[in-house]
């Protein structure tokens, strides 16, 4: 496969790793860059891997409410007070309330998800692929290849970026890592709706959002 220049630099930009350290990771994971940068955490080249050890206990608790209707609080942590104060990780604070807002994940990471509720979701999946007619030796492969989706919908930092689709929640958290030279950690959030629980019509929060972000 040929890898391009621009797939080298943006993986660079993602992790802050060299250059020749990202067209070998491209080159090894046949230029898929969500495996490149995991290829490149896992050697240990990445930066935001380096600074992942690091302790992150300052930050802000973040506010977003949409329309009166959508209020999400979220805690993100730096090292310092000093970056916790910065405009660029203020913004970042900001656009992942929003994210919470419009795509109501569960969980922050997929480590988070109980391992009942993957396993109650897998038997679920198997009936259903079962049930469709499909061989039982590709069920097995389809049951991941869904649970993986899954995983987009209830985990934040697997969740495509509402803003550029084309990237998601970690890709942007590790770019900001590397931008702004501190650990970063989304440690929390909460969000809640108006008549949560009660009988109401469905609204697309997620469209709602995004169109408020076009405004």
């Amino acid at each position: 496969m040929n890898i391009t220049a621009s797939l080298v630099k943006e993986l660079r930009e993602l992790t802050g790793a060299g250059m020749l350290d990202c067209k070998n990771a491209l080159v090894e994971t046949e230029g898929n860059i969500e495996k490149a940068v995991d290829l490149l955490r896992e050697k240990g080249l990445s930066k935001a891997a380096k600074k992942a050890s690091r302790i992150a206990a300052e930050g802000v608790v973040e506010s977003y409410i949409h329309g009166g209707r959508i209020g999400v609080l979220v805690e993100i942590n730096s090292e310092t007070d000093f970056v916790a104060k910065t405009d660029e990780f203020k913004d970042f604070v900001k656009d992942i309330a929003m994210q919470i807002a419009a795509s109501d994940p569960k969980y922050v990471t997929k480590e988070e998800v109980p391992s009942s509720l993957i396993e109650h979701e897998k038997e679920v999946l198997k009936q259903q692929a079962l049930n469709e007619g499909k061989p039982e030796n590709i069920v097995d492969k389809m049951v991941e290849g869904r649970i993986e989706k899954y995983y987009k919908e209830i985990v934040l930092l697997e969740q495509p970026f509402i803003k550029d689709p084309d990237k998601t929640v970690s890709d942007l958290l590790n770019e900001k890592i590397a931008k702004i030279g501190e650990n970063i950690k989304i440690r929390r959030f909460t969000r809640y709706v108006v008549g949560e629980g009660l009988e109401k019509r469905e609204e697309n929060f997620a469209e709602e959002v995004a169109k408020q972000i076009n405004a």
